[in-house]
């Protein structure tokens, strides 16, 4: 399953907003900087979804905020 991910790093407060069932919109305190907020953002989907964090790949967009990731099973 590939979920798109719009993220927002260096914010005030953690939040996510489910746009469609395959789109997201993430808020993160981490920093854009060395992976922090990729890192975050794989966290906070995982808590979201109740899916492993380690059963996500970063498929595209490591340095853009327009990210796609996989979720394998």
């Amino acid at each position: 399953m590939y979920i798109k991910v719009k993220v927002h790093a260096d914010e005030k407060k953690d939040q996510i907003i489910k746009k469609t069932p395959d789109t997201f919109e993430v808020w993160v305190k981490a920093p854009a900087s060395q992976g922090r907020a990729n890192s975050a953002v794989i966290k906070l989907l995982a808590k979201t979804l109740g899916v492993e964090a380690k059963l996500f790949k970063l498929i595209k967009g490591a340095t853009s905020p327009s990210k796609i990731f996989e979720i394998r099973e």
